[in-house]
């Protein structure tokens, strides 16, 4: 059935575009991404966390989480942390620099933030739950979300009672994930806990976990009534996946994948952009995850194929060696991708290995 108007959620004075959102991941949803995210049909993007100690911001990783210079609004931020004054701190001080929305983490399941008590180990404590979530949206004036896990292992699925608590606490949007913290990313994502969640509150339920292609959203979104997917993993190396989901829940058809055209376009636009915001060396460094994801995605290309192509990849040490790399790899036959490839970029030098 096609989208209306009506059926768009809202998060407080911003109404979304459409039902599909990026959410935020830790080295991944950069400035360059999120830009591009967005160009290809993502509703709403979401900043990579950043730690609620202020003290810690003049790091350049800090630095380069919270640099939205450019992108339009709304600008969302997430924060973390265990501590509800310096939560509430951080949020008002991001509000001040332009945050629009501020996110709290309480899904993360990495254990340097839940050996912090931070992320999804917050889940365990709900009266602290509680008072973080009254704390930050008593600092700020703009729309405060929250994102957990169905909770902290299987014996405490208590995502209904924490959503409860954020609504109660006023705020405006949830994102859930369908596992527990224990679970981590292995197994299957379920969600049942979040047909719960969005049967028990009013405020708008995002549903996140192993959403990849458009048929999964839409029976995702059929089966929950969430108002929206919040695409993580499926995002890497196929950015495409935001408008392709927007198409089939507005027509109920599917929209034709990328040519290779396009996909050499935005593999090179996203390469400019890395090298520009991080600098050379860094810009270099990041890229060669983000084009192993572009490859494991390639269906011209086998394994094998694909792990020739990556080694060659993570041997080059400079932009126009990377940007070479993708022109000709979009040049000719991919079946003598691998082999070619590696001849072209060793002929000159420019590959480290």
């Amino acid at each position: 059935m096609p989208e209306t108007r009506s059926s768009l959620p809202r998060i407080g004075r911003f109404e979304l575009p459409n039902r599909v959102i990026l959410a935020p991941m830790a080295g991944v949803t950069d400035r360059p991404f999120r830009q591009l995210c967005r160009q290809l049909g993502a509703g709403l993007v979401v900043g990579e966390m950043v730690t609620s100690d202020p003290g810690l911001w003049h790091t350049r990783k800090s630095r380069l989480r919270l640099d939205h210079r450019g992108e339009p609004g709304p600008r969302a931020v997430q924060i973390a942390g265990g501590d509800a004054a310096m939560l509430a701190e951080a949020a008002r001080l991001n509000a001040e620099q332009g945050a629009e929305i501020i996110d709290i983490n309480m899904g993360c399941p990495a254990k340097k933030v839940c050996n912090k008590a931070a992320g999804s180990a917050l889940l365990r404590d709900e009266a602290l739950v509680a008072e973080i979530l009254e704390a930050v949206v008593a600092a700020v004036e703009v729309p405060v979300t929250l994102k957990i896990r169905t909770g902290w292992c299987a014996e405490s699925n208590n995502g209904v009672r924490v959503a409860r608590l954020a609504e109660a606490a006023g705020i405006q949007a949830l994102a859930v994930h369908g596992r527990h913290r224990q679970q981590r990313y292995s197994g299957e994502a379920e969600y049942d806990t979040i047909a719960g969640i969005k049967a028990a509150v009013k405020i708008p339920v995002f549903a996140n976990g192993d959403i990849d292609s458009a048929e999964k959203a839409a029976r995702v979104l059929d089966y929950t009534g969430a108002d929206a997917v919040m695409i993580g993993r499926g995002a890497q190396g196929n950015p495409w996946v935001f408008r392709e989901i927007d198409h089939y829940l507005r027509q109920g058809e599917h929209l034709a994948p990328p040519a290779d055209e396009e996909r050499a376009s935005v593999l090179r636009a996203h390469l400019a952009a890395l090298h520009d915001f991080y600098g050379e060396h860094l810009g270099v460094r990041i890229a060669r995850k983000h084009v192993g994801w572009y490859l494991a995605g390639d269906g011209r290309l086998d394994e094998a194929d694909r792990r020739a192509l990556r080694a060659t990849f993570n041997g080059l040490e400079c932009p126009t060696a990377q940007c070479r790399f993708i022109d000709e790899l979009f040049r000719h036959d991919p079946a003598a991708a691998p082999g070619r490839l590696a001849r072209a970029v060793a002929s000159d030098g420019i590959c480290a290995a």
